[in-house]
């Protein structure tokens, strides 16, 4: 089986797959290879917090031509994976000169598909777009296809707990791998001054309990194949004994009062309200916080959110850190060097990451009081040797990444879903960050739902202030999402 992921994640997901028992793990390039049985299937689409979709290859071939393509894929025998009466979609992703537009190559595979029913039993299997009962994919790489089984369907990111979301909000997938990056499992408070519509914090609250992700999901696409077992996935669903105690707890704040209202609301729905507090409060207005605590955050970049002073906002963050967060880690997702350089710190790592087609980088920074020099000789450690060979290796192979990979990445990061709406052309982004520069930016008003296009929210949310118990908790997952039947 494959496990797709995005830029960056691949060492944490070949980790995540280890640990849920996965054999010949093996880490490529926004991927990673396994095997397994059809637990080990169901198990990853429900527990893996960094895979974005499972696939199952059910044929490798060459082929370079369009013909030779639709020939190929007629030799598969489509019985036994599309039953009768059931419909069928198929996603194309092709890097190839030999293929120039990965509709066209849709289209072959859907026609032999097609056709071979036609031919065998006089009737051809219909095409659904939306929730179709069998999710193919197909790969192309210069002359290498592989046809898959999508076993997800919907992508893995889409969690099912959020109901509301601002302008432009983190993926979920990315961020439990920034959690998971830096070590946190739990063992100490955890605070986004700048969570939005939460996120981080709620990736945070699941992975301190060991909650897997999948249990606010629907439906996944294996569910509608001819072998699904649903004994077998509703003793997956409803084993909680890896569920565990959390005796610290999560913290969330943002400057705007709407956004803390959708971050109550989608803690609310996922039945986490006794582990996470959210307030408004502005990032400058931090007085600090009582015990150690780790910092994670995912400042505006002024990018597709716009501040009025974005550079103001990055210094302001760094005299926050060093002169009320004494004790303890942050990390700060960012995109632009001259904001990283406000902040005044000196980083102890730096991890490069894609948020949607941004090359953006993940900095560590170590917060102590007083002077580096002294915090040095009283024997403390900023970066360590393993941090040093990480960076080291990790700036290495960023370096050698020619211009046209780079552009490869960032247009399959665009078409794989990795935040919920579309982004703009990079020439596009050029221009608009000029005029930006020279025109102070004014606040986009326009918010996004999951398919790219505009949406109304909810005026009101009024927050909740309940702590909830274990059985509480589970009360308000079954009154979001329902009770599964077998």
């Amino acid at each position: 089986m494959i496990a797709k992921t995005f830029m960056g994640l691949e060492n944490i997901l070949a980790q995540e797959l280890s640990e849920l028992g996965a054999n010949n793990v093996e880490k490529g390039r926004r991927m990673v290879a396994f095997t397994g049985d059809k637990e080990m299937m169901y198990r990853a689409n429900f527990s893996l917090r960094t895979a974005i979709r499972i696939l199952k290859p059910i044929k490798h071939f060459r082929a370079k031509s369009a013909d030779q393509v639709y020939d190929e894929i007629k030799k598969i025998d489509w019985s036994e994976y599309i039953g009768e009466g059931k419909t069928f979609t198929v996603d194309s992703v092709v890097y190839s000169d030999e293929f120039s537009n990965s509709r066209f190559v849709t289209y072959k595979v859907k026609d032999a598909i097609v056709d071979q029913f036609r031919e065998r039993i006089g009737k051809r299997p219909n095409i659904s777009v939306v929730d179709p009962d069998v999710r193919l994919n197909i790969h192309i790489a210069e002359d290498r296809a592989t046809v898959s089984l999508d076993s997800s369907g919907e992508s893995l990111h889409r969690r099912g707990y959020r109901q509301e979301t601002v302008e432009a909000p983190l993926n979920e997938v990315l961020a439990a791998g920034m959690i998971m990056m830096t070590g946190w499992k739990g063992e100490t408070d955890f605070i986004d001054p700048m969570c939005g519509s939460g996120t981080l914090p709620i990736e945070a609250a699941l992975i301190a309990r060991n909650i897997a992700p999948g249990v606010f999901r629907k439906q996944y696409a294996f569910e509608k194949w001819e072998d699904f077992d649903a004994d077998l996935f509703d003793r997956i669903y409803n084993d909680d004994s890896r569920e565990r105690d959390f005796e610290h707890h999560v913290y969330g704040y943002d400057v705007d009062f709407k956004a803390v209202n959708m971050s109550l609301v989608n803690v609310k729905a996922a039945g986490l309200a006794a582990d996470i507090t959210i307030e408004q409060q502005d990032f400058k207005d931090f007085k600090g916080h009582d015990g150690k605590a780790i910092i994670v955050t995912n400042p505006p970049y002024g990018e597709r959110i716009s501040t009025p002073n974005l550079l103001e906002t990055y210094r302001m963050i760094g005299e926050r850190l060093k002169h009320a967060f004494k004790e303890g880690d942050a990390w700060i997702l960012s995109y632009k060097e001259e904001c990283f350089q406000q902040i005044g710190l000196k980083p102890s790592l730096k991890v490069p990451l894609y948020n949607g087609s941004l090359e953006c980088e993940f900095r560590k920074y170590s917060i102590f009081d007083g002077k580096l020099k002294v915090f040095r000789e009283e024997g403390g450690v900023v970066k360590t040797e393993a941090e040093k060979r990480q960076m080291a290796e990790k700036r290495k192979s960023w370096q050698k990444r020619d211009y046209e990979k780079q552009q490869e990445e960032r247009i399959d990061n665009e078409e794989a879903d990795i935040l919920s709406f579309k982004f703009r052309s990079l020439e596009k982004q050029r221009n608009e960050r000029k005029a930006r520069e020279r025109k102070p930016a004014g606040r986009d008003r326009r918010t996004f739902d999951d398919a790219g296009e505009r949406q109304f929210k909810r005026k009101e949310s009024k927050p909740f202030a309940k702590k909830q118990s274990r059985e509480d908790r589970q009360k308000d997952r079954k009154k979001f999402f329902g009770k599964r039947e077998k």
